[in-house]
């Protein structure tokens, strides 16, 4: 049966420290062990950062890309999701795709025979939170037992990144006002995934009581894509909740500062706490290249966890 990653939910927590621990493995030691294989990236949305790290990625393992940008598939509209999925699985070993709705990529995955990555969409972005989580276990070790503060919109990046959070062992918070919360499914994974790992899970309103001696705070953009009619009123709504040094001051000594990227200077987070030494920004971007081929590797059965 083929193996998809569409949830951060589909990886057990032993899969993702494994991820986490071969994304690493390569950074330090790339080997050509996807010569000969192809992906294809499949995008509706725009991207920087994850069509040039699959592609750089895949490049340094020895494999191969094929970018599709949306005019030329038309995913749902020129040609029916169910055709385009089983015509892809007889070109490429695995495909990335970077949507919109969940239900896109879960109907796209029902139907093809190569393993499908989500490269984004309205609800998950997974590959980003095993970048996080990888760029966090550079600097820490053992991320078990650590803090991890997200203070914003509960979007498709927060509803990963505490997900695989929650599964590792850490110690999750997340501060975001009532409206703006992941779903309750995500919640409920959250809180069971750490309740099980040997971590925990706050949810406030907050985001003073969320930064309180975090080891590290993250913030997304609180206008996503899709949502720009909402802007005014999610500046609004986000009074309080910016990443600066009032914030920074409440964590531990050194926290260290993420944000996914883009970044609104200014709004979300301030130009400072983007400049800060502590800031790991910049780094959680470059490891994307590594946990994409990573979760590639593994999805194609190139690499496995170990028995435990």
């Amino acid at each position: 049966m083929t193996r998809h990653l569409l949830d951060s939910s589909d990886l057990t927590p032993a899969e993702i420290g494994f991820l986490l621990d071969t994304g690493l493995e390569f950074k330090s030691r790339p080997q050509k062990l996807l010569e000969g294989r192809h992906l294809a990236l499949l995008f509706e949305k725009p991207s920087l950062r994850t069509r040039v790290s699959f592609q750089v990625g895949m490049h340094h393992l020895g494999g191969e890309t094929l970018y599709l940008a949306p005019e030329e598939v038309g995913l749902g509209d020129r040609e029916a999701i169910k055709d385009v999925a089983r015509v892809l699985a007889r070109y490429v070993d695995v495909v990335a795709v970077r949507t919109f709705g969940q239900s896109i990529i879960e109907e796209y995955a029902r139907f093809s025979d190569a393993p499908v990555v989500n490269a984004l969409t309205d609800d998950q972005h997974p590959c980003q939170a095993l970048a996080d989580l990888l760029t966090l276990k550079e600097r820490f070790g053992e991320l078990s037992g650590r803090s991890l503060a997200f203070i914003g919109d509960g979007n498709n990046v927060c509803s990963s990144l505490i997900v695989t959070a929650a599964s590792l062992g850490m110690h999750v918070r997340l501060a975001s006002p009532d409206r703006y919360r992941p779903a309750e499914a995500v919640l409920e994974e959250t809180e069971a995934r750490a309740d099980e790992q040997g971590g925990s899970f706050l949810l406030t309103a907050d985001p003073e009581e969320a930064a309180a001696g975090a080891d590290a705070l993250y913030t997304d953009t609180w206008v996503s894509m899709g949502q720009e009619r909402e802007a005014e009123q999610r500046r609004i709504d986000f009074v309080g909740y910016r990443l600066d040094q009032e914030l920074v001051d409440r964590t531990a000594p050194d926290a260290l500062i993420m944000h996914d990227l883009p970044a609104h200077r200014g709004e979300e987070i301030t130009d400072a706490a983007m400049e800060s030494p502590n800031s790991i920004i910049f780094d959680q971007a470059a490891n994307r290249v590594w946990a994409q081929v990573a979760v590639v590797a593994f999805l194609l059965e190139l690499v496995e966890v170990p028995s435990s």
